[in-house]
């Protein structure tokens, strides 16, 4: 499969183009500064250099012309605006939506947040990357173009992944490391049946592959 993913450059999909790559997939990773690009190819990946946050419909979806999946894995990042999580983790992800539509890619997998909530409440920063994580999810669930999947990770941290999760529409609060996330991605995207689900994770008991086969009805 030829997999593009925005965001290229974040944590999550440096581990995920290593996996992706490692499989045999023809990945590519969607980048804003030319610099990153060397870190994208030692993961296995291209480099493309594009700015969500300015770039047109068309520009993207030339990008993702041929692809056969795409993955979205872009944010604003700790300490930035309130009016980045806009552009960013609402704007962006809609926008990187709107491209796979117009270029044919169905298969559409997405990294968004445990809590995200359009109405969430509260002034803080982390408030306003829920509501945008939720806006940005509720545009996606309402295209009939897109075989969608969402993916809410619980809290993130940098342990060495187990492979060992909790994969389910409601799993409840708890931490995941993000080598298992970018595990659970690359199993997402090579089980179609996934499409249509909202899925909360976190770490548990029961092996990648099975947690993903399981909310697939396999």
């Amino acid at each position: 499969m030829r997999i593009v993913i925005a965001g290229g450059h974040g944590q999550i999909a440096l581990r995920l183009e290593r996996l992706l790559a490692a499989r045999g997939n023809e990945v590519a990773g969607i980048i804003r500064k030319a610099e990153q690009g060397d870190d994208l190819r030692a993961a296995g990946a291209e480099p493309v250099l594009c700015d969500l946050e300015s770039a047109s419909v068309e520009e993207v979806a030339a990008h993702l012309q041929g692809a056969d999946a795409a993955v979205f894995a872009a944010g604003a990042g700790p300490g930035s605006t309130v009016e980045r999580k806009d552009t960013v983790d609402r704007d962006a992800a809609v926008l990187f939506a709107d491209a796979a539509e117009r270029a044919g890619v169905r298969r559409y997998v997405v990294v968004s947040s445990m809590g995200a909530d359009a109405s969430h409440e509260g002034d803080e920063i982390f408030d306003a990357y829920l509501r945008a994580k939720g806006a940005a999810d509720d545009a996606v669930r309402g295209r009939t173009g897109l075989d969608w999947t969402i993916l809410r990770p619980g809290s993130l941290t940098n342990d060495a992944g187990k492979g060992l999760v909790r994969l389910e529409a409601s799993t409840g609060r708890g931490a995941v490391p993000r080598d298992d996330v970018a595990a659970v991605l690359a199993e997402l995207l090579d089980t179609p049946a996934t499409a249509g689900l909202t899925l909360e994770l976190i770490s548990g008991s029961a092996p990648v592959s099975v947690a993903v086969k399981s909310v697939a009805g396999n």
